[in-house]
């Protein structure tokens, strides 16, 4: 797989910094389960979170959650972990769960590659999409006692000795901890096939093996590690946003550290295939409300996503698009 890994690695970072604008919706006053948008908060839902607890999928959709809960725009937001496969074994689920307007599942651009590198026979292109919500910068994370102080230190011993330095990331073949090492191997001159990458399922995975130095660092999205920052069991080397990172403002950027790379991920929220109408406009009136709210406005400042909503209609789109170019890239690599 890694011999083939190199040619196609800009054209899948293109896709995963696909630029697209932003645009609300106003939430209609009757929901799918007779509560008002602006009266009775909205019952039953469940969120589920495709990895394992603690990963940065399981992040957003507890956030979003108590966003809902706090804001009444819903009570008893279930949120509930089914990892497995990178994702696949819960969208296998959802894919079962046809007609289930209780349920979604948060995913992203991980979700997406792993469904074709493993083959799996449930896409997303058979779910309802409802929401895009944020896009998220990566960083290159070591523990608190690793031999590498900065990212210059790192890259001088991965150059030395590629095979010798693990990295791990939070995503199967095709998802964004995978690309997102290879791609910063090339930007720094290692041949990705080269790079002994190590999947996990998931940011809650991943951390352990940080933390146990069974790697020699790890790629995945930033705010994946804010708890552990702050508590200093882990080291952020650098983000790879164009543009520092208030909550880790000390960090450096790639770029600014010499490395010509930006890179981004992205999450959003889909449902089971065959939900009603009614359903389908409760989650997205939800979603919505949620995102209009200065709590989860708050939210997005605290742990430095950024806004990338695209509701409904919007979100179907986007996905297709990303669905047909991962599958196209991946195929050619010989992945999917």
């Amino acid at each position: 797989m890694r011999n083939r890994i190199g040619a196609l690695l800009g054209a899948l970072a293109a896709l995963s910094m696909l630029a697209v604008s932003a645009c609300g919706a106003t939430a209609a006053k009757q929901t799918g389960t007779g509560a008002s948008a602006a009266g009775e908060p909205v019952g039953g839902l469940r969120v589920m979170v495709p990895n394992t607890p603690g990963g940065g999928y399981d992040t957003t959709a507890r956030t979003a959650a108590k966003v809902m809960e706090d804001t009444k725009i819903a009570s008893g937001v279930q949120v509930f972990n089914l990892p497995g496969a990178g994702g696949t074994v819960g969208l296998q689920r959802t894919i079962n769960e046809k007609g289930n307007g209780k349920l979604a599942m948060l995913m992203g651009l991980g979700v997406v590659g792993a469904s074709y590198a493993s083959k799996s026979t449930a896409t997303l292109t058979q779910t309802t999409p409802i929401a895009k919500l944020i896009e998220e910068a990566g960083a290159i994370v070591v523990s608190k006692d690793s031999p590498y102080k900065t990212i210059g230190d790192l890259v001088a011993a991965w150059k030395k000795d590629p095979e010798k330095v693990t990295v791990g990331g939070g995503s199967s073949p095709g998802g964004p901890d995978h690309l997102l090492p290879m791609q910063l191997a090339k930007a720094v001159g290692i041949d990705p096939k080269q790079v002994n990458f190590v999947s996990y399922d998931g940011g809650g995975e991943l951390l352990p093996a940080i933390l146990g130095n069974k790697i020699g660092f790890g790629a995945s999205g930033y705010g994946e590690f804010l708890d552990q920052v702050e508590a200093g069991t882990v080291r952020i080397l650098a983000v790879t946003s164009a543009e520092p990172i208030d909550v880790v403002k000390d960090v450096p950027t790639l770029k600014a550290s010499g490395i010509d790379l930006v890179f981004s991920n992205w999450r959003g929220i889909v449902a089971p295939p065959g939900i009603g109408d009614a359903d389908r406009k409760t989650w997205i009136d939800a979603i919505t409300r949620m995102h209009d709210s200065q709590e989860w406005k708050t939210e997005l400042t605290k742990r430095g996503w950024t806004d990338a909503f695209l509701p409904g209609d919007q979100f179907t789109a986007y996905l297709a698009e990303q669905d047909k170019s991962v599958a196209a890239i991946l195929s050619e690599l010989g992945l999917a």
